[in-house]
């Protein structure tokens, strides 16, 4: 039971950066592969304050996503200036920076040892303190999040903002001839995807309880793009089957009974083969609308 609760908790963290990256990457189609930096940054302030400073963990999540705000606003005014390929290659660059400064800057992150005894979530209202301590009650907070995420994307989709992302993604200099300023709309957007996945850094930081940079590498940001391209661009139920996928294959092919002194290359061998079948016959996600 403990091990699904694990996985389910899992699942939602990422589920969570999933749906936030959709937001950039399918709706506006800004091709961004530094997620996991934005990721990273909510987990190590998370851990920091947590663990030096005795904050709260959700004062702790407000200042580590107005940090991302900060970071994915001036980096997203540095990409603006590039088109097509060029923006996923600069993201890529941003990425192995806040990497390097997680990784080298020791007096602060304590570099690859880590920062660990990172507590769980308290809540405090009316006298009455609650703690998170279980992995139940902290797939529950989890859920909660995910829940707020998915309700505030769901909301963004079917505004006017997101007619105006789709547009961009479609045609930007098509738009930009009726008067809308196509850079505001993306750097908007790319910032409110930072700052959600600072959440979801943050609740990891917090249910694992030890952070280190090997987390936060461009692996991982791919990792992400996998889950929303997989699921399906521009749907925010595709991010969350996605994650639900990329996270849950894995353990599954677990149970088959390969042998053992080749069980966990066949694993790897199975799992990229039938992602690589999928994106054969179904190039556009599992629910996606249209192909990246």
């Amino acid at each position: 039971m403990e091990y699904l609760i694990h996985l389910a908790i899992l699942v939602s963290i990422y589920a969570i950066l999933a749906l936030s990256l959709n937001l950039a990457v399918g709706y506006a189609g800004i091709l961004s592969v530094t997620h996991a930096a934005f990721f990273g940054i909510g987990a190590y302030a998370t851990a920091i304050l947590s663990t030096r400073y005795d904050v709260n963990f959700f004062l702790a999540l407000v200042v580590g996503a107005a940090l991302t705000a900060v970071a994915s606003f001036l980096i997203g005014a540095v990409l603006s200036r590039f088109r097509g390929d060029f923006v996923a290659l600069g993201s890529v660059g941003f990425n192995m920076i806040v990497w390097s400064i997680l990784l080298n800057w020791q007096e602060l992150t304590r570099g690859p040892l880590g920062i660990p005894g990172i507590g769980r979530p308290e809540l405090g209202i009316w006298n009455i303190e609650y703690s998170f301590s279980s992995n139940f009650s902290f797939l529950l907070l989890a859920l909660c999040f995910l829940l707020l995420v998915y309700l505030a994307a769901r909301f963004i989709e079917r505004s006017s903002f997101g007619r105006v992302l789709k547009a961009i993604r479609e045609d930007e200099e098509a738009l930009e001839v009726f008067g809308y300023k196509a850079l505001h709309y993306k750097l908007a957007i790319f910032t409110i995807g930072a700052m959600l996945a600072s959440v979801a850094g943050a609740l990891f930081a917090a249910y694992i309880t030890f952070i280190d940079p090997s987390t936060f590498t461009i692996n991982e940001s791919i990792f992400i793009l996998s889950a929303i391209i997989l699921g399906g661009l521009a749907s925010n139920k595709g991010a969350v089957i996605g994650a639900v996928v990329l996270i849950l294959l894995p353990e599954l092919l677990r149970f088959v009974g390969f042998p053992s002194d080749i069980a966990a290359q066949t694993r790897q061998a199975v799992y990229g083969l039938m992602l690589i079948v999928l994106m054969l016959y179904r190039p556009q996600g599992l629910v996606g609308e249209y192909k990246l």
